[in-house]
């Protein structure tokens, strides 16, 4: 997938979806996933949905000026590239001045958005001029002159343009003026409710990963390199990796839980069975937040690699023992409970 952050080297012309998609949640994959089908048909270079018809009557050194290849002189058919189009970063970092946990950060995003089948990423990045935009310029200058879109798909309730002025409907009369069709998806709902980003951060903070793995479409992830920690775990035989995770990155409720654990093999979609403590180790007076990943029935070197660490379930809240001695006795339960549910209840 093609990824850019500028409008000058991204790829045209295109079918886009437009939105945050934090979490690339159900909700998200829909209306990602209407851009994919509609992106497969080529259309004309030289209809209104993809320049200027003013263009048509130019000379081709006018023309070449203008960013039409000789190709698309000929008339020559395109095929759109299915796109998505979000801003870096998030709106409401840029308006607040605080970071915002994100529940997927770019890499992450990326590769979820990359599996939909989507071949173009676009970060925009969001800074004051975007905030000025009035919702006409957005859809004129943004998306029909440089990104020279030919369909675009939005969930009901996108707004767009200064101080969010821009509705679903404003998109569509604009849009129009060019024969770009706007596809409106409806809100997904699991439930009663809507799934949301938000919904998904609560439901991580209770520790539900059942309703957060039904909103996402998939258990919920940690990303992040091995490196070198205290090595207790090793001196408790229990030996753990410590993961690095992005500062950004979103963190459950503290606690044990039982994951599946991927990149730990040559094998690149092989899952090994784990535990996984999201805390401040009370025991031995930790002070930092860390994530420590203890395979199980596994041994090898993990330094330096990339792990991947499906949450599956929540076993219990961390908390303080009296001793080293209760503490390893307590991982040993946790790891035979957490080997326990993996194997009944594979990834």
């Amino acid at each position: 997938m093609w990824i850019t952050s500028s409008l000058t080297t991204a790829i045209t012309p295109t079918a886009i979806a437009l939105g945050n998609f934090d979490g690339v949640h159900l909700g998200h994959q829909a209306v990602i996933g209407s851009i994919v089908p509609i992106a497969g048909k080529a259309v004309s270079p030289f209809s209104s949905a993809i320049s200027d018809p003013a263009l048509r009557g130019l000379s081709n050194r006018q023309r070449a000026q203008a960013g039409v290849t000789p190709a698309q002189a000929m008339g020559a058919l395109v095929t759109p590239v299915p796109t998505v189009m979000t801003f870096f970063p998030h709106p409401q970092e840029f308006f607040s001045g605080q970071a915002r946990p994100l529940l997927t950060p770019l890499p992450e995003k990326a590769a979820q958005i990359s599996r939909l089948g989507i071949e173009q990423l676009v970060l925009l990045p969001f800074d004051q001029y975007l905030a000025n935009l009035s919702p006409e310029d957005f859809v004129e200058s943004l998306l029909i002159r440089q990104l020279r879109v030919t369909s675009i798909s939005v969930g009901k309730d996108f707004c767009f343009g200064k101080r969010r002025q821009g509705s679903v409907d404003d998109l569509k009369t604009l849009a129009a003026r060019h024969d770009v069709q706007v596809h409106i998806t409806p809100l997904t709902c699991l439930g009663t409710e809507r799934i949301s980003s938000s919904r998904i951060r609560q439901a991580l903070a209770a520790a539900d990963l059942e309703t957060a793995k039904a909103l996402l479409g998939r258990p919920y992830s940690l990303t992040g390199r091995v490196v070198q920690g205290q090595q207790l775990g090793r001196t408790l035989g229990f030996p753990t990796a410590n993961l690095l995770l992005p500062a950004e990155k979103f963190l459950p409720q503290n606690g044990v839980y039982s994951v599946w654990v991927q990149g730990a093999t040559q094998t690149p979609y092989t899952l090994a069975p784990a535990v996984m403590n999201l805390g401040t180790r009370p025991t031995v007076k930790g002070l930092a937040l860390t994530a420590e990943v203890h395979l199980l029935n596994w041994t090898g070197n993990l330094y330096g690699k990339t792990l991947d660490v499906h949450l599956h379930s929540f076993l219990r809240p961390e908390q303080r023992f009296d001793s080293l001695t209760d503490l390893k006795a307590q991982i040993q339960r946790d790891g035979q409970q957490a080997l326990g549910e993996l194997t009944r209840s594979p990834h």
